[in-house]
């Protein structure tokens, strides 16, 4: 897949909402660069599917960083970018990450729980003892391994600036590729090993809980599936 498909990486879509795997590398929203984003992509795939010319109402209620694929969910209406932001905010959002990590895990699964605080200039957190050093809460079960690395299913209790990137770095797993974390070399591209793998929410103008999955073959992606 490349970063103007959007039509083939639709996981849900209804008049409300729009669902898509995000590529790794692939821009949630625009920025310096001028590189396609996701945001920008999405209102040409609404534009051109329903014949909408002008400007097309498209929201971002949250983001995931460049190198991480993944579950994003978009919003097509005001009232749905309202509630749905909402949502994330208070932490009403389950999401599953999947991740590779450097070496095997010790304990198969078990939490996590650290104090970060983030270093604004290096765009890093790191584990600290300082009063103002927030909570960082997570679970992790090993899914699958490999010679030198560990597939991990994670998922979040608190919603931390880097949190799983920073936690498991300081257990002395990095996630493979993450070098700004402690991984031993980058991968292809300078992306890294962690993918939104689904995400489960209230709809918000039916109130039906849904839960969105990608459908990405990330152990392909990754180099790990032969």
């Amino acid at each position: 897949m490349n970063s103007t498909d959007l039509g083939n990486r639709i996981i849900y879509e209804d008049n409300h909402l729009l669902v898509v795997d995000k590529l790794a590398g692939e821009l949630v929203q625009g920025d310096a660069t001028g590189d396609a984003d996701i945001l920008m992509l999405a209102k040409a795939y609404i534009g051109t599917k329903y014949n909408k010319p002008g400007k097309v109402f498209t929201g971002l209620p949250h983001r995931l960083d460049r190198p991480t694929s993944g579950v994003v969910v978009l919003c097509r209406t005001s009232k749905a970018l309202t509630r749905v932001a909402g949502m994330f905010r208070e932490r009403e959002v389950d999401k599953t990450y999947h991740c590779l990590v450097e070496g095997k895990m010790q304990s198969k699964e078990g939490e996590l729980k650290h104090h970060l605080k983030k270093d604004g200039k290096l765009n890093k957190s790191f584990v600290s003892k300082q009063s103002d050093a927030k909570l960082a809460h997570l679970a992790f079960r090993c899914i699958k391994e490999f010679n030198h690395y560990s597939l991990l299913e994670i998922k979040l209790f608190t919603g931390r600036h880097h949190q799983i990137r920073a936690q498991l770095s300081a257990i002395g797993h990095p996630i493979k590729g993450d070098v700004k974390y402690g991984a031993k070399r980058s991968n292809k591209h300078k992306n890294f090993c962690l993918h939104a793998y689904s995400l489960t929410m209230v709809h918000p103008t039916t109130n039906e809980q849904m839960t969105f999955t990608s459908n990405a073959n990330t152990l392909s992606d990754w180099g790990m599936e032969k």
